[in-house]
This record gives C-alpha cells, sequence and structure tokens, in this order.
C-alpha cells in the first residue's frame, strides 16, 4: 500500500508568504503616496468650490462673505463641512472684521491623509500654506499649479 503526500511541505508554505511580503512592502507605499496625492487634489478642486459658493452668497448677503456655518445653512455646501474632515482635509474660513473679505484654509487631518496644506482667497488663487512645514521646500505660500 502507497501512500501519497499531497500537500505543501513548510518551507514551500514559508517561501510564498516571503514573496507575498516582499511584494506588500513595495506596493504599500506606492498605494499611500496615491491615496495621498488623490486627498491633495480633492483639497484644491475643494478650495474652488467654497470659493464659488462664497461669491454665490456674497450675491444674496448684502455684499457680505459667509463663514462655514452661514455657507452650510444657504445649502451652498453639504453638511458634512461641518463636522470634520472631507477627503481627508479639514476647512476652516476666517473672514475679517466687516466680512468683506475671506480665507479658506485646507489642512491634512494627518500626515497619511496629505503632505500639504492649502488656502485659497477673495482672488481665486489656490496657494500651498505659509507654513513651511506644510508645502514644498521653497513654496510657502506660492500658487499651485494645478
Amino acid at each position: 500500500m502507497k501512500t501519497s503526500n499531497r500537500g505543501f511541505s513548510l518551507l514551500e508554505l514559508l517561501i510564498v508568504v516571503a514573496i507575498i511580503l516582499i511584494i506588500a512592502t513595495i506596493a504599500i507605499p506606492s498605494l499611500l503616496r496615491s491615496r495621498q496625492a488623490a486627498h491633495e487634489a480633492a483639497a484644491v478642486a475643494t478650495l474652488r468650490t467654497i470659493n464659488t459658493a462664497q461669491v454665490t452668497y456674497l450675491t444674496t448677503a448684502q455684499g457680505k462673505f459667509g463663514d462655514m456655518d452661514s455657507l452650510i445653512a444657504a445649502a451652498l455646501l453639504p453638511s458634512n463641512f461641518g463636522t470634520g474632515p472631507v477627503s481627508g482635509y479639514n476647512f476652516s474660513i476666517d473672514l475679517d472684521s466687516t466680512h468683506s473679505e475671506f480665507t479658506v484654509y485646507a489642512n491634512p487631518s494627518s500626515a497619511n491623509e496629505g503632505r500639504y496644506g492649502y488656502y485659497i482667497t477673495a482672488d481665486g488663487t489656490t496657494r500651498f500654506a505659509t507654513n513651511s512645514a506644510l508645502a514644498p521646500a521653497g513654496f510657502a505660500g506660492a500658487p499651485v499649479s494645478q
């Protein structure tokens, strides 16, 4: 009577696991960078959306810009902007005392979500954050070319 072993040996299984770990080690950082890039592009696009909402609000609010709650209440922005991060970024609006100028900031909620911070003003130009820790080297406050 002959017995046949049809399973895999421990050595074969360890080799397969090692190969999978090597592939994962190569793929995961690339995946994280792609996710960061997607969140950064979404943040820049969202800043432009908020700028458009501000211009729309300006025409209906006696020439004054609004804060985040006002834009949400006017249904110019979705309600999720008031509760936390949107696509990995936290958005905030700073208004001057007369509500005639605004700056909208987009800062990553964590280092895994995005590398750079951005802001936009009433002139409609999206720029890298002025904080050099949230901007590419030498580009703090420089316009974003996207």
